[in-house]
């Protein structure tokens, strides 16, 4: 089981970027994705997405949304606080 490093910032586990200080902007990439989208078509030949899933074959990075810094070893910390 991998370890969860938590931040340190106020209040505690706040993310700041020891880069350039940001602390609203953030970006999760992932490498080698699958995205499929299922639909049906309607009567009048248009169409409705029903369902989506996405597979991540690749490695998924954590990012500063404003410097571009990398903050991958707090991405466990951001899974378990995404609501």
């Amino acid at each position: 089981m991998k370890k969860v490093q938590i931040p340190t910032g106020e209040p505690a586990g706040r993310i700041i970027c020891p880069q350039c200080g940001n602390t609203k902007n953030f970006v999760e990439i992932a490498e080698n994705v699958l995205v499929s989208t299922y639909y049906s078509q309607n009567s009048d030949g248009s169409f409705t997405p029903e369902e989506n899933t996405t597979e991540i074959f690749g490695e998924v990075k954590f990012v500063c949304g404003s410097c571009g810094e990398d903050l991958t070893r707090f991405h466990g910390h951001f899974l378990e606080m995404s609501f």
